[in-house]
């Protein structure tokens, strides 16, 4: 009995941190960055880090927790120390910019899978990228649903993005965080939580949905509570097909208003960026679920998604040109997403000088016939891609019947018109499934799809985005 005890006393007298502080983590550069942990009651635990230290007492219950002052970027790697009655060293600590990435299986979506996807061209290829990727300024972690919650004791998280802690991780978030460093210089550091097949119910607080439909805080709880409070820029997410499949429409714009806004509250950061994917073709009225979905359901789901733009700070690319395969839900190229994404953010949270929005229909006037749209984000230039004429355009009257339509760019707008429709009052753009427009802007990037028509108690794109 007194083995046993003497065993007990001494482990209840350890400093015990969250598995999300480790070796080869990344710290947030220039904002307060928390440490914190579990000790004895009463316990003074000491941080030390890049010249800081930092003390304090375990609480009642053994929570303990310091706040290093904001720290400069650094691609040296140093040593953490965390001292109480044990000390715990943490070794090979970047400081630079920290990202969250969550979802479902694209968001999931692994460097292994990316390195079996067709070829799109020769040479230097990222279908490859795991062949050559060694930059030490990367590091990933990736969220175990049923060990996050435990503490590791050999402290192994994160990993430099390499090897076999690569093959595991997140394509896109991946890529987005290559871009990234590349372009600003700093160690980037990406942590991802995604599961396959998730609704976005599972990932808000449980609180906030008492009714329990889609089983809310199911993930959110394992998977996204313990890495508070670690210190992030922002946050990514794909996510959207499983409520796609349930032809939610303002249901699923409530549902992303709550999480955006219960993630900022968790964090403490009312204007955390959050930037999000907007669904790729896909033949989902062919699917054969409960719920019976038309051509033009998705196009429906993605016009709710764009409506999250409402909530400051936010952020959605658009992938109607990233499915080699409408059969298939998993757009291969998660290089490009993670490139887009990461272009956004230069452009929206970092001020780089670059090109982070495709074109977005701004208003329309009617002219002889043809109807003129003007656009936002035309960067240099509208233009089409494969230099064919613009498709996936379609005109009505006022009968509501759409009918394919002519679409040429004059003086930067797009003019369209067909000899059906005589007296045009409403334009679509990519308003079917399996659409996959050629409208670019200078910058490389798709148009947002619209409508002109759009839906009663929409708020028009204008007001969507001047809020950011």
């Amino acid at each position: 009995m007194a083995i046993c005890l003497i065993a007990s006393v001494h482990l209840s007298a350890e400093v015990v941190l969250p598995r999300i502080l480790g070796h080869n983590m990344v710290l947030q550069r220039e904002q307060p960055v928390t440490v914190w942990g579990k000790a004895s009651v009463g316990e003074q635990v000491q941080v030390s880090f890049a010249g800081q230290r930092k003390s304090v007492q375990a609480d009642a219950v053994g929570n303990w927790r310091v706040v290093l002052e904001p720290m400069k970027a650094s691609g040296i790697g140093q040593d953490m120390s965390i001292t109480g009655t044990n000390t715990i060293v943490l070794k090979n600590i970047l400081v630079g910019e920290v990202w969250l990435c969550s979802g479902q299986s694209n968001m999931e979506y692994t460097m292994r899978k990316n390195s079996k996807v067709a070829r799109p061209y020769n040479g230097h290829n990222p279908v490859d990228e795991l062949n050559y990727a060694d930059n030490d300024s990367i590091r990933i972690f990736l969220v175990n649903r049923k060990e996050l919650i435990k503490p590791d004791p050999a402290h192994g998280g994160w990993n430099v993005a390499r090897d076999s802690a690569l093959r595991s991780f997140s394509a896109a978030a991946y890529f987005f965080a290559k871009e990234l460093g590349q372009k600003l210089g700093v160690p980037v550091g990406m942590i991802s939580s995604a599961i396959p097949g998730s609704r976005i119910e599972p990932w808000i607080p449980a609180v906030l949905m008492p009714d329990g439909d889609g089983e809310p805080g199911k993930f959110y709880k394992p998977m996204i509570e313990p890495l508070q409070p670690f210190a992030i820029k922002g946050l990514l997410w794909y996510q959207g097909e499983s409520n796609c499949f349930l032809n939610e429409r303002a249901q699923y714009t409530d549902k992303m208003k709550l999480l955006i806004n219960s993630w900022r509250t968790a964090w403490g950061r009312a204007d955390l960026p959050f930037y999000y994917v907007q669904l790729a073709p896909f033949y989902y009225s062919k699917s054969e679920g409960k719920t019976k979905l038309e051509v033009q359901s998705l196009p429906e789901f993605r016009e709710a998604q764009e409506q999250a733009l409402q909530v400051s700070n936010t952020g959605m690319i658009v992938t109607t040109d990233l499915a080699s395969d409408i059969n298939d839900i998993h757009p291969p190229m998660k290089w490009e997403i993670g490139r887009r994404l990461a272009v956004m953010a230069l452009s929206d949270t970092y001020g780089v000088d670059v090109v982070g929005h495709g074109p977005v229909f701004m208003d329309m006037h009617t002219k002889g016939g043809k109807i003129e749209l003007n656009f936002k984000y035309a960067g240099s230039g509208l233009y089409s891609k494969d230099g064919q004429p613009l498709r996936c355009f379609s005109i009505a009257g006022r009968d509501g019947k759409f009918v394919a339509a002519a679409a040429v760019i004059r003086n930067n707008k797009v003019v369209v018109s067909s000899p059906a429709v005589k007296t045009p009052v409403n334009v679509r753009f990519a308003w079917n499934e399996a659409d996959q427009p050629n409208f670019y802007n200078g910058g490389g990037l798709p148009a947002a799809p619209f409508r002109t028509d759009r839906a009663a108690g929409l708020i028009n794109n204008e007001l969507l985005y001047s809020n950011n």
